[in-house]
């Protein structure tokens, strides 16, 4: 029998048409048609309200019930086999739900997923559904990570190959009856961007196939309790590919991140309905794989000790802290606009420290110019990280060197005044645990006792330049500095 016609509904103005064009012609908006499929219409016709409700037996149950009456059920989680994922999860996978890991071609999303796959296999059903290798690729990576953690001194337990199914297609119809078939506890599929819907016109990848494929395979997953992984391209932007819609559709959105000439990744929860978002999971890529990071302060803290224009701050992830290193250099500037460059931080909160800094320590900045990174390329947002930034823009300006051991926690303000910031016993339990014994924090903490108990000398300030003095032992503000 044809295929029925799937026509392209404009997002804009709700326009029709048989063909796909760049630019829709009722409206002119580019790239706003989007291919829909075209569901049969129901032969039942809705009754009218009033013969509904006489036609209607006097025992008649409801599907509605009341919110109290509602059973609850106990949320029993699935390891994955990693405790890094699992911590970014918010405890493990949950049996129908959806998640969305997203990343950079190359950075290990097939590799994180075929080896917690591998783990799961250990006491529950896994389906590995790879729609862009071949079945013969796959067992070459699966048989290499394996050997390898066996070099390496790993426990390699004789693992039950019937639990590990995997499935070499793209046909989305051969996924779902598969999925029918052998009802996994987890399904893995790499990746919703190369499956491909026979019922309509457009290329896999495209925002039709992506749409109708998650949604197929959501309506699978929930009916049958099984916790499903998708693998999400991303584009040049570094945004997921595919419409927005199936971010909301999923339950989890994971990103992977990292350079992928460095040995560390970092995960992170951008969205998480059983759990906390923002949290942060380290892996390091050797031989054998992706490997957990048990301590990652160590990949973001210098090895040489300190020097001019450095400085250490505690930035929380969500419940984890992590000690990072700040590296800064003034320079004198050879144009009339000076250069302002920031890696790990934002550019604009760089421009707003270091006017801070010029208007409250009359320091001239504005001839010069700056350069600002975060050690291990990390990306720190949240404004803790103020106060350490001034203290490495204005060691690097005065050729001066932080005390070893200490660390820098504040927010910045614009009139130059400390702020509190959140989860600072948490930061300062962390700095202590790695040996540092100062700290510098806005006034009014009453962390005083719990610092003592830890160890480390609470240097308190409200204003920027108190802390700079505590924490460099000078008046930056002194020409004589």
């Amino acid at each position: 029998m044809p295929r029925s016609a799937a026509p392209f509904v404009c997002q804009a103005c709700g326009a029709r048409t048989r063909q796909f064009f760049g630019r829709c012609s009722a409206c002119g908006g580019w790239n706003t048609l989007v291919e829909q499929r075209e569901t049969a219409v129901d032969s039942r016709r809705r009754r009218p309200v009033a013969a509904a409700s006489e036609a209607e037996a006097p025992g008649r149950a409801h599907r509605s019930e009341p919110m109290a009456s509602v059973d609850e059920r106990p949320l029993q989680r699935l390891a994955s086999g990693y405790g890094e994922l699992d911590r970014v999860l918010g405890g493990g996978l949950v049996p129908g739900s959806l998640v969305l890991l997203g990343g950079d071609p190359g950075i290990g999303k097939s590799t994180l997923l075929l080896q917690s796959a591998r783990a799961m296999a250990e006491h529950q059903s896994v389906l590995y559904v790879s729609a862009e290798e071949s079945a013969q690729q796959v067992r070459l990576r699966w048989r290499r990570l394996g050997e390898e953690g066996e070099r390496c001194g790993q426990a390699s337990a004789a693992l039950p190959l019937s639990r590990l199914q995997l499935l070499a297609e793209t046909d989305l119809e051969l996924v779902l009856q598969e999925l029918e078939v052998l009802r996994p506890a987890v399904a893995i599929i790499d990746s919703i961007q190369a499956l491909h819907d026979g019922e309509l016109a457009s290329a896999p990848g495209s925002v039709a196939q992506v749409r109708e494929c998650a949604a197929a395979l959501a309506r699978i997953a929930k009916r049958q309790d099984t916790a499903l992984v998708l693998v999400g391209h991303v584009t040049k932007e570094g945004l997921l590919a595919g419409p927005k819609v199936l971010e909301h559709l999923v339950d989890a959105v994971l990103t992977f991140e990292g350079d992928r000439f460095a040995s560390h990744r970092l995960l992170r929860a951008v969205k998480n309905r059983f759990g906390a978002t923002h949290e942060l999971g380290v892996f390091e890529m050797r031989g054998q794989g992706l490997a957990e990071v048990t301590n990652p302060s160590e990949l973001f803290l210098g090895q040489e000790g300190p020097s001019p224009g450095t400085a250490t701050i505690v930035a929380c992830e969500g419940t984890r802290p992590l000690l990072v290193e700040l590296q800064a250099l003034v320079s004198p500037t050879s144009y009339a606009s000076p250069r302002r460059t920031a890696t790990g931080i934002a550019v604009n909160r760089l421009h707003q420290i270091l006017a801070v800094l010029e208007k409250h320590l009359g320091l001239p900045l504005s001839r010069f110019d700056c350069y600002l990174a975060v050690a291990g390329g990390l990306d720190v947002e949240e404004p803790a990280a103020d106060l350490g930034v001034a203290a490495a823009v204005v060691a690097s300006f005065r050729d001066l060197t932080l005390p070893a051991g200490t660390v820098l926690v504040g927010e910045l303000g614009l009139g130059g005044q400390l702020r509190q910031v959140s989860q600072l016993e948490l930061r300062l339990q962390e700095a202590a645990r790695l040996g540092f014994v100062r700290a510098v924090v806005p006034r009014g903490s009453g962390l005083g006792a719990a610092a003592a108990g830890l160890g480390l000398q609470l240097l308190e300030a409200a204003s920027v330049a108190e802390a700079l003095v505590a924490a460099l032992g000078v008046d930056p503000a002194d020409d004589r500095a």
